[in-house]
């Protein structure tokens, strides 16, 4: 559900500028937000065009924002495209362990993110605990909620009564879950057919676009390059070996192995061993 955090006020009426793909530069594409369309061969069920349009004109969009405020404007008015009220997307960083930098963006009413806050809602929330677990969309429901009845009657009270929430994780470790979510009218499965495509790839445009802006800015995300040597030698550490034992299964010297964690710890800024080999672990570095 996600319900606190950074907020980004949408007015009424706000139109996001269009930019030409010339003016985008940095080679950025169609796949910075993890565009790619899908033709399946030998007679399966192929996107329609109408959802091949949409996805162009919200690329368009998403690439041409500046700032996460821009972006979430995008994201909000295709939310509202797709029939929802509300939407909300967290994004939360794999680092540092013991208390990731977490963002979090939603036009929800003000008293609902007050509320949500105040009942420590987020430790709890079913929606964020699925999206830790599985990349699957899922759909509110009593039995959603069924562990924490007071967050559910607490969300209906404050008009959001319908939602459906996906999660989406990249090749640095960043996670985000997006929500959409409307005060009346049952997710059918019949909106569900026709809409679905749709949802998901905002689901993972949003990923991609928000983490381009954000990651660059925060601290222990940007991942360090590290040499294949130095990925090996953490990779048999991370195994539980010793700079002896890695040395043996790598026809090298301990001090060989001792000279690449080195200087993988210094890359990844970890002040040891084990340090330097959860960092690497965590984004997605071996």
């Amino acid at each position: 559900m996600v319900g606190v955090g950074r907020t980004v006020v949408i007015h009424p009426g706000k139109q996001v500028e269009k930019c030409s793909r010339g003016e985008l530069g940095r080679g950025q594409d169609d796949q910075a937000v993890g565009i790619q369309r899908r033709h399946v061969a030998g007679g399966s069920r192929v996107a329609s065009a109408d959802i091949f349009d949409w996805q162009e004109d919200q690329t368009e969009k998403l690439l041409c924002a500046a700032n996460e405020s821009e972006f979430f404007a995008v994201l909000a008015a295709a939310a509202a495209e797709l029939g929802f009220d509300y939407c909300a997307y967290g994004l939360r960083m794999p680092l540092p362990l013991s208390n990731p930098k977490v963002f979090m963006y939603n036009n929800y009413p003000d008293s609902w993110r007050a509320r949500y806050a105040a009942a420590n809602y987020l430790s709890v929330d079913p929606t964020v605990a699925h999206g830790m677990r599985s990349v699957r969309p899922v759909v509110w429901s009593d039995a959603l909620f069924e562990g924490v009845p007071e967050l559910w009657n607490d969300a209906r009270d404050h008009g959001l009564r319908v939602g459906w929430a996906q999660s989406s994780y990249d090749a640095k470790g960043v996670g985000g879950l997006l929500t959409l979510a409307r005060p009346h009218g049952l997710l059918t499965p019949a909106e569900l057919r026709e809409k679905s495509l749709k949802m998901s790839w905002l689901a993972n445009a949003a990923h991609e676009g928000l983490a381009r802006l954000m990651v660059p800015r925060t601290p222990h995300v940007e991942p360090a390059t590290l040499t294949d040597r130095e990925a090996e030698v953490l990779r048999w550490s991370a195994d539980g070996k010793t700079s002896s034992e890695v040395g043996e299964i790598m026809n090298i010297s301990e001090r060989t192995v001792n000279f690449h964690v080195n200087n993988a710890l210094e890359k990844l800024g970890a002040t040891n061993k084990t340090a330097g080999v959860i960092k690497a672990a965590m984004l997605r570095l071996l």
